[in-house]
């Protein structure tokens, strides 16, 4: 529809991909009032809602999943740009499943694997809110784990 005019009979002149790829710019150009005008497309995503450790439920939020990314990250040498790949990369794995309903626990295993090879520190810092380590003792055999996987490989 014309934002101008409101006339329903417009056509498209010239589309392309905004840089991330996900964004569709259509430049558009209305039959009625002959004005040009531009519209942005997006596939809408269907994330899976999310089920707490105590069985309530709430929707995916990807921004949540970020803040406990970044303090894990807290000081150490990850670029945003690292976290914001992490980011799409988790949200597109659980949009694409295609399940309706996933375990927070799953989705705190996934952003584990992702942050083991990124940064290891950031890997135990996240580990140990997550897994809600209660002593030194649980630290330690998640660095023995983490150092004796780097050893295998």
């Amino acid at each position: 529809m014309c934002p101008f005019c409101k006339s329903e009979d417009t056509r498209v002149v010239d589309s392309r991909f905004v840089r991330d790829q996900q964004t569709i710019r259509r430049r558009r150009c209305c039959n009625a009032c002959q004005r040009r005008f531009t519209t942005y497309e997006r596939v809408e995503r269907v994330l899976p809602v999310v089920v707490k450790r105590d069985g309530h439920r709430e929707p995916f939020d990807i921004d949540k999943i970020r803040v406990g990314v970044q303090h894990a990250c807290h000081k150490r040498p990850v670029p945003s740009g690292v976290l914001d790949g992490l980011m799409g990369t988790i949200e597109r794995h659980f949009a694409d499943a295609s399940e309706r309903e996933v375990d927070s626990q799953v989705i705190g295993d996934q952003v584990l694997r992702f942050l083991r090879d990124i940064d290891q520190v950031a890997y135990v810092r996240f580990a140990s809110v997550y897994r809600d380590f209660s002593d030194v003792g649980q630290f330690v055999t998640e660095l023995r784990t983490l150092d004796a996987d780097d050893e295998a490989s």
